[in-house]
C-alpha cells in the first residue's frame, strides 16, 4: 500500500483473479511495481521460507478491460501478485521483450496455462503461468499483442531505426527505445504484409 492509499483507507486496485486456465489478466501498468512479503491466505501471517527467509512477491497494477459490477466504480485496475511459478513466466516475458524490468507505461499479460498437481495432502494444485510484456517505448509506438502499426512514427520501416522522437515520448523512453533490441525487432515487423486473421500470438 502506497501512502495516499495509506491516507485515504483504500487497500489499492482488487486483486487479478485466474478461475480456469486460459484466463488471460492485463494491459498497461499504471504504477510502479511493489514488492512486498506473502501472507498466509487464511491466517494473515507473513510467510517465511525453512531457513527463516521472508518469501516475497512483485505486486503489479495494471489496466485492464475487467469490469466486474460487485466492485463500486469499478476502473478495471487489477493488481496482479507475481511469485512462485508466474515469476518465472513474467521473468522470461521480460527478457525476451530486451527489457531490464517492469516498469509504468509497459504492458503486461500473463495467462493460466495449467496445473499441476498437488504436492501433498491438503495442498492446492500449484498454478502454471505464462506471461507477455512490451516495455514501455515499444507500447507508446503501439507495438503491442496484436502486433506493430502499420507505420510507427519516427521509425524507419526498412532499417528499424529510430528516427525521430514521437510526440509525448520522454527522453528516456525515446534513449530506450533506441538502445532496445526488441523495439528494433518490432519495427522490422512493421514493414511486413498486415497479419492476417488467426495469426496473431494467444496474447
Amino acid at each position: 500500500m502506497d501512502a495516499n492509499s495509506f491516507l485515504m483507507g483504500g487497500g489499492g486496485a482488487p486483486t487479478a483473479k485466474f478461475p480456469t486456465i486460459g484466463t488471460i489478466v492485463g494491459g498497461q501498468i499504471t504504477e510502479p511495481p511493489t514488492l512486498e512479503q506473502q501472507r498466509d491466505i487464511k491466517t494473515g501471517e507473513k510467510k517465511f521460507w525453512s531457513n527463516g527467509d521472508p518469501m516475497m512477491q512483485m505486486v503489479v497494477t495494471v489496466q485492464t478491460d475487467v469490469r466486474d459490477p460487485a466492485i463500486e466504480d469499478d476502473d478495471g485496475k487489477r493488481r496482479i501478485f507475481i511469485k512462485s511459478h508466474m515469476k518465472n513466466a513474467v521473468a522470461d516475458a521480460v527478457r525476451a521483450a530486451g527489457a531490464k524490468g517492469l516498469e509504468v507505461g509497459g504492458t503486461l499479460r500473463v495467462r493460466f496455462t495449467n496445473e499441476l498437481p498437488a504436492s501433498g495432502p491438503g495442498m492446492s494444485p500449484a498454478k502454471q503461468y505464462d506471461a507477455h510484456y512490451v516495455a514501455a517505448a515499444a507500447a507508446h509506438l503501439g507495438f503491442d499483442q496484436q502486433g506493430p502499426p502499420a507505420a510507427p512514427p519516427g521509425v524507419n520501416p526498412t532499417t528499424g531505426e529510430i528516427t525521430t522522437p514521437p510526440p509525448g515520448l520522454t527522453p528516456q523512453q525515446y534513449a530506450a527505445a533506441q538502445q532496445n533490441p526488441a523495439t528494433a525487432a518490432l519495427a522490422h515487423q512493421a514493414a511486413a504484409p498486415a497479419a492476417q486473421p488467426g495469426d496473431e500470438p494467444p496474447f
